[in-house]
């Protein structure tokens, strides 16, 4: 005799929300602590700041449903100009794996602060990933980066340095 096994719609619901189904292509599902710990850590570690328009105007009152979708507001250096990414469509192409090599691993230009990152434990890091893919995709790349030589046609702020600065000494 084969035993039918029913599974109830608040069993099937357990599980999901248990995390041990996985979607597919995608990381596990993540916990309720995961993204309200990542939404604390984006707030408190100023990703909106640059990656969310109209965050500092706005006395950071954008809604959740707005963060994170990058600017048209370049900064300019040396360096040339960039712009801050729409970090939610990056989310959506990039896995959980690629978000923490890169933030191992990757410099940049200012204003992005790598080595800020760097200082969260490997939790954090997976919390701000999770939090910042659950809010699903939204906007538009942000622009390409415009090389020193040429005057960006967007609006930007200039951030290099007026005198020369010291390099500090590690001693």
């Amino acid at each position: 005799m084969k035993y039918v096994r029913i599974f109830t719609v608040g069993a099937i619901a357990a599980v999901l929300a248990s995390g041990l189904v996985q979607r597919v292509g995608s990381s596990p599902l993540p916990a309720p602590g995961d993204l309200s710990r990542g939404r604390t850590l984006v707030a408190f570690g100023g990703c909106n700041d640059c990656h969310t328009p109209g965050w500092r105007e706005s006395d950071a009152t954008i809604p959740v449903a707005q963060w994170m979708t990058g600017s048209e507001i370049g900064f300019r250096g040396p360096w040339g100009t960039v712009y801050p990414a729409n970090v939610r469509l990056e989310f959506q192409m990039i896995g959980e794996d690629q978000w923490l090599s890169m933030v191992r691993t990757r410099g940049g230009h200012p204003p992005m602060t790598w080595h800020n990152l760097r200082a969260l434990d490997t939790d954090q890091l997976r919390s701000i990933y999770r939090f910042v893919r659950s809010l699903g995709r939204a906007g538009v790349p942000a622009p390409l980066m415009v090389s020193p030589a040429k005057e960006p046609t967007t609006p930007y702020y200039d951030v290099a340095p007026k005198r020369s600065v010291p390099t500090p000494s590690h001693t």
